[in-house]
């Protein structure tokens, strides 16, 4: 029972979803969202808010200007895509608090929640 528990709190310390995210951001916390894929599929459309800084590119010269105190929050196009997992992983790395969206982009647009977006009718390339 003790790993199960273990297991299931582990998930919830290191992944939100987008009902809490949304929550979380119209509450005023410090969060700070990181489209981690490329910056062509960023531009076709992101969570409003998010910075992109693509998981490749991340390093401490890429990340110096960022709010060490927030809570970084990493996501990508959804369940196909790992570009949120590997930004997660280089974040705390780099020695920030993450979590990682589960379902990334495609779950927030399922719960209803805007998006800003160049041209809706593009396709969402991950751009992993």
């Amino acid at each position: 029972m003790d790993e199960q528990i273990k297991h299931y709190q582990s998930k919830l310390e290191f992944e939100t979803d987008s009902w809490d995210l949304k929550v979380a951001l119209e509450s005023g916390e410090n969060i700070l969202v990181i489209d981690a894929r490329s910056s062509d599929a960023y531009q076709q459309e992101h969570i409003p808010g998010a910075i992109n800084i693509p998981h490749r590119t991340m390093s401490e010269e890429t990340t110096n200007h960022l709010d060490r105190t927030a809570l970084v929050v990493t996501y990508c196009d959804g369940i196909g895509c790992n570009a949120s997992t590997k930004g997660a992983m280089k974040m705390a790395k780099l020695g920030f608090r993450v979590k990682e969206l589960i379902g990334g982009l495609d779950w927030w647009k399922r719960d209803g929640y805007k998006t800003n977006s160049s041209d809706a009718t593009k396709s969402n390339a991950c751009g992993c």
